[in-house]
């Protein structure tokens, strides 16, 4: 009978049945966009910062921001004796490759490596060494001087000009510990051909190179790239372990050859970090800090505060907007649900009134009234659901595009600001030699990510608990004013 009398009241009361459906419907399906959405965001925003830390990498720790010295280490080129060679005509035609390291960012000794290893909480720590390897080539042509032995005015590759011709060409270079590979980038990544450094390569002149990079470079395992003006032999090929992400560097060389072939010394830029569990992350990045004042240590989390771009835009307004906005739909529909329930009721004071003077307990009109509410939200709610899935469906199918960007430090060696106003004979070329600032700032890395809106089965079934504990909230309200009319009143009335 409970059934059969639920049925009649919903089939009777159409209108408050679809009003009450619809607003819960409409709830419901901007919870699961919504949530979908930000966990999309959560995942974008993890493969945009997966190629910095790599697989089992919990912290880093790298040396502190510092404003270059002007005329500093990496500003200039000395070609020195060898450098170059000059023709009858003044040309001299110059070549030459250096590694360079970030001049924004300061080094670390080898030795923190070991003094973050002995920090409690800390399973595992590799150092890493970033460079960026220069390469200029081109012809100079000597400027003539004046009768009156003044230099004439600098053209733009003119017979008295600075340089006629010439190329700047740059790539990544990361020197890696070959001895441990499971904590940092080349964790991140996997052997497409060839192999991945070993132990046995520390000290030797070998290179894994990135997939990307190898292509457009047109360089294969067995040949050879060169790293500093030194022949490297390329054993292996790498690509990212996710197609979202690329690797850390274009090139991968043993740290100690690193160290040595680029002057640095006996340092590192970057310590990967692996926590013994997650739970001792904040700990370990608390104890990190303290032990090493002058060094920057990062988790994912606080890196991810200074992803700029789109990504970060998007996933503020999502988080923010969207949740309250869910909220704030789902309240109005309950209060939708409530409201149109106690009108019900004030309509139905014979009818439940008759109902209670025939034998029915205050316990069953609220059941009754309850089981009605709590069906139209439940209707609502699947219809919600499926309007959430087509909207995910269509954010899926659209797919998307945002960009995430993040400081990288790649401002190495930069060429002066100026043009023409340095030294620029086969001795080198003058901190204000060449135009543009090339590598002389900081520059922004930016990562194009496809936008995907995952949906879980968990997500689904809260938002049905949401729709009923809306209806449960209407009916109790709404049931709790059915239980306090008066018989006599209703048989009143209907007399």
């Amino acid at each position: 009978m409970y059934w059969t009398y639920l049925r009649r009241e919903l089939s009777g009361r159409k209108k408050q049945t679809i009003i009450v459906a619809t607003g819960m419907a409409i709830a419901i399906a901007l919870v699961i966009v919504v949530n979908s959405l930000s966990a999309g965001v959560r995942d974008a925003q993890s493969q945009a910062l997966a190629s910095i830390y790599g697989v089992g990498t919990d912290l880093t720790v790298t040396g502190a921001q510092v404003e270059p010295a002007a005329g500093g280490p990496g500003s200039r080129f000395d070609f020195g004796d060898n450098g170059g060679s000059t023709t009858s005509d003044g040309t001299t035609s110059l070549n030459q490759s250096r590694l360079v390291t970030d001049f924004r960012r300061a080094t670390l000794a080898a030795s923190t490596v070991g003094q973050v290893t002995s920090i409690d909480g800390v399973a595992a720590a590799s150092g890493a060494l970033s460079l960026t390897n220069m390469t200029f080539d081109g012809e100079l042509q000597q400027r003539p001087s004046s009768t009156d032995g003044q230099q004439p005015p600098s053209g733009d590759g003119g017979p008295g000009g600075v340089g006629s011709s010439f190329t700047v060409d740059s790539f990544t270079v990361l020197g890696i510990d070959p001895a441990d590979t499971s904590v940092g980038p080349l964790s991140a990544v996997e052997v497409s051909q060839g192999r991945e450094l070993t132990s046995a390569d520390a000290g030797t002149d070998v290179a894994v190179l990135d997939a990307s990079y190898a292509t457009s470079s047109n360089l294969a395992v067995g040949g050879q790239v060169d790293v500093g003006g030194t022949p490297f032999e390329i054993v292996g090929i790498v690509t990212s372990t996710t197609s979202d992400a690329d690797t850390a560097a274009n090139v991968y060389i043993p740290l100690d050859v690193a160290q040595t072939l680029s002057g640095a010394g006996d340092v590192v830029s970057t310590v990967y970090v692996q926590a013994a569990s997650n739970d001792q992350i904040s700990s370990v990045e608390a104890d990190l800090t303290a032990a090493l004042p002058d060094a920057t240590v990062s988790s994912q989390t606080t890196l991810a505060s200074t992803v700029s771009g789109s990504l970060s835009s998007a996933g503020s307004l999502i988080t923010s907007l969207g949740s309250w906005l869910s909220v704030i739909v789902l309240a109005v529909a309950v209060a939708l649900a409530v409201l149109f329930t106690i009108s019900g009721i004030s309509r139905r004071t014979r009818e439940i009134g008759t109902l209670k003077a025939i034998g029915w307990s205050n316990r069953r009109v609220v059941g009754q009234v309850a089981g009605e509410s709590v069906a139209q939200t439940l209707i609502g709610g699947a219809a919600g659901v499926a309007l959430g899935l087509l909207g995910v469906l269509a954010i899926n199918l659209a797919a998307p595009t945002i960009s995430s960007g993040s400081p990288a430090q790649a401002g190495a060696a930069g060429f002066g600001g100026g043009q023409g106003g340095g030294d620029a004979g086969a001795g080198g070329l003058g901190s204000g030699g060449l135009g543009g600032g090339f590598g002389g700032r900081l520059a922004q890395s930016a990562t194009d990510i496809v936008l995907h809106a995952p949906l879980s089965l968990w997500l689904v079934l809260a938002a049905l608990l949401l729709a009923v504990a809306g209806g449960v909230v209407a009916g109790a309200i709404g049931g709790w004013r059915a239980s306090r009319l008066s018989p006599a009143e209703a048989l009143r009335d209907v007399a």
